[in-house]
């Protein structure tokens, strides 16, 4: 049997004793993971710090490094968020609807765990605490597999997490962590279909393709942000200032970042040498369309004319993709063109315009006159995330405790047989 076999076994018996596991013992380990954090912070950040040094001395971009990076800050959000879990409710056992049947029967849908998690991730060291978080709670067992950059980070990380699963008296093996960082690992998980249920992967584009191409097992993907605002003519210009700056400077190296600004030929003229002046103070790199340069070209911001394939970046980085369009339909049908249907939105204050965006609009989450950066499952009451799926079927937009739920019948009868 090979060790990737042998963390699936592991990984299927957890998973049945996590589905039984009472509410309280499932709160009691995220409570004493949110305490192994902050104990265990000086180890952790000493840790991390082998990860960003190897990383930088590899030649990893800025925005991976912010990815990578946890500090005292950061990882008492991350402790804090597990704790908002604890205090969520349970999921597992809900019945989400029943009915008495002409025949007697009793039939009602609960929900139950999906059983086993596999979570494929990069440079993102606080995946590693958000997906054990979930999994415990919702009773799902987890086998992570994170990226070669974070390796330091998420054995130290796994160690707090199994400490407080045996603390908690539940089993250490629902949560593990594959160390070797070998790439043929990856291939043999997508095919541990005898003992995982689903495949989460949190990366580029090369990490998704690989998945739905490669997996036995159900594959949930997302998490690629091409996101865009489009600012109405009728749209308060201060306020939209204030909006795409947030949405692209506040932390531009996610997926709910902004990447495309789009922008009413009526309301150009006026707003885009006042939006240029302020995200220069950041240092944003704007990327015009023929329309928009000469409304640019007296500003202080680094302009550049847009290559043909610009308004499909997912930047990660101060970039900004700005397009000057006719109207509402002009906007619809470039994001239509250009999104990955992660997150979009409208600034407008006219109300018809924005019913209009929001049903023409199929992202997991669409915008009324608010930042995309909100695209989070902390941010959306649901405690954590495991990702962002952007796909039609069984979740889409942050997952949280309910997306990571399946359910069953359940009928009770009195003996009853069928005529």
């Amino acid at each position: 049997m090979s060790v990737l076999q042998t963390l699936g076994q592991q990984a299927k018996q957890a998973s049945y004793e996590l589905a039984t596991a009472s509410t309280r013992a499932k709160n009691k380990a995220l409570m004493a993971i949110a305490d192994g954090l902050v104990t265990h912070q000086t180890e952790i950040l000493t840790a991390n710090n082998k990860d960003i040094e190897a990383g930088r001395a590899n030649g990893l971009t800025e925005a991976l490094l912010d990815r990578l990076l946890l500090d005292e800050s950061r990882l008492s959000a991350i402790a804090a968020d597990v704790r908002s879990v604890a205090e969520l409710a349970d999921p597992v056992g809900e019945v989400i609807e029943g009915r008495l049947l002409e025949n007697g029967l009793r039939l009602s849908r609960r929900r139950i765990p999906v059983g086993v998690m596999g979570v494929i991730y990069e440079a993102r060291p606080n995946v590693t605490i958000d997906v054990a978080a979930l999994a415990l709670k919702t009773g799902n067992a987890a086998i992570l597999r994170g990226g070669k950059e974070t390796v330091h980070s998420n054995m130290v990380l796994t160690r707090v997490v199994q400490q407080a699963l045996a603390a908690a008296e539940l089993p250490m093996q629902a949560v593990q962590y594959i160390e070797n960082p070998d790439r043929a690992l990856v291939a043999e998980l997508l095919r541990l279909d005898n003992y995982v249920d689903m495949i989460i992967p949190r990366g580029g584009a090369g990490l998704h393709k690989l998945c739905k191409e490669q997996s036995t097992i159900p594959v949930i993907t997302g998490g690629i942000g091409i996101c865009h605002l489009y600012a109405d003519a009728s749209a308060d210009l201060e306020k939209v200032v204030d909006v795409v700056e947030n949405a692209k400077v506040q932390r531009p190296s996610v997926c709910n970042a902004l990447d495309t600004l789009l922008v009413h030929e009526a309301a150009a003229a006026e707003l885009l040498p006042a939006l240029a002046e302020r995200l220069a103070q950041s240092g944003v790199e704007l990327r015009a369309c023929e329309q928009s340069l000469p409304l640019l070209a007296g500003s202080s911001a680094n302009v550049h004319a847009a290559g043909a394939e610009d308004f499909d970046q997912e930047w990660l980085a101060l970039i900004l993709g700005i397009k000057v369009v006719a109207d509402l339909e002009a906007a619809l049908m470039h994001i239509r063109e250009h999104s990955s249907e992660h997150s979009d939105g409208i600034l407008t204050n006219d109300m018809a315009n924005a019913t209009a965006f929001v049903n023409g609009v199929t992202s997991a989450a669409v915008y009324v006159n608010a930042s995309t950066r909100f695209t989070d499952g902390s941010q959306f009451g649901l405690g954590a995330e495991v990702a962002v799926s952007t796909q039609k079927l069984h979740a889409r937009g942050p997952m949280g405790l309910v997306e990571l739920t399946t359910y069953k019948w359940v009928i009770e009868g009195d003996y009853t047989v069928r005529s």
